[in-house]
């Protein structure tokens, strides 16, 4: 649940943003107060407006729809949400709904690019490299011999614990604004070994939450698995 401040480029992108929001139950106030309750929208449509509901203290969600309204600080520049006409309907239900954010745990090569979907990108080449061991190569990071071989490292059990204390907190608050999917993209040079042990093991310490819910991806593998 949350608190929905709505601005637009003019009077007809905010009026399409609230026809959305009101048909997905929404309520509507006048003005944000202390005390406004969640699942209710306000608009707002300048810097003013906005620093004056951060001066309040509120936590809110805040929805741009159409083009950029050239406004410094305003609703375009610090929109939550930038959408058009066709995602106003799904966006209005999933935050209202509460529905649960998909946090994608990927693995990937270096050497084949970035994965553009990545919001989180942890780079795995510091870790000692399965590789490099002549049994372990023709494996990949599914299996239990290279899991042990990356998990005994010192390092990758820090990297995996800092990194899982920074992220529950914060997907929360992903959810919390109505974000859909978040990707945390590992990668080492070939995507096949460490990247896959840290992305299976990453999904393993995040699932079965309520808040939301884990896939594993493996660019670099023919398969891919959930978590």
């Amino acid at each position: 649940m949350a608190l929905v401040l709505i601005g637009g480029a003019s009077d007809e992108h905010v009026a399409r943003a609230l026809q959305a929001f009101e048909g997905a139950g929404w309520r509507l106030a006048a003005e944000p107060v202390l005390g406004t309750e969640a699942d209710t929208v306000v608009v707002v449509r300048d810097a003013a407006s906005l620093r004056a509901v951060d001066a309040l203290g509120l936590r809110y969600v805040l929805v741009h729809h159409g083009p950029d309204d050239g406004v410094p600080e305003g609703t375009y520049a610090r929109a939550h949400h930038r959408v058009g006409a066709e995602e106003l309907g799904d966006l209005a239900r999933r935050l209202r709904g509460g529905s649960r954010l998909r946090v994608v745990c990927a693995a990937f090569g270096f050497k084949y690019g970035v994965p553009t979907e990545a919001d989180w990108v942890v780079d795995a080449r510091f870790l000692d490299n399965p590789y490099w061991v002549p049994e372990l190569r023709p494996l990949d990071g599914r299996d239990p011999r290279v899991r042990d071989y990356v998990l005994r490292q010192p390092a990758a059990r820090h990297l995996l614990d800092g990194l899982e204390a920074v992220l529950r907190p914060l997907l929360v608050e992903y959810r919390r604004r109505g974000r859909a999917e978040l990707t945390v993209a590992f990668g080492c040079t070939g995507g096949r070994h460490r990247s896959v042990v840290l992305a299976w093991e990453m999904a393993r310490r995040l699932a079965g939450e309520v808040a939301w819910e884990v896939e594993v991806r493996a660019r670099e593998l023919a398969g891919e698995g959930r978590g």
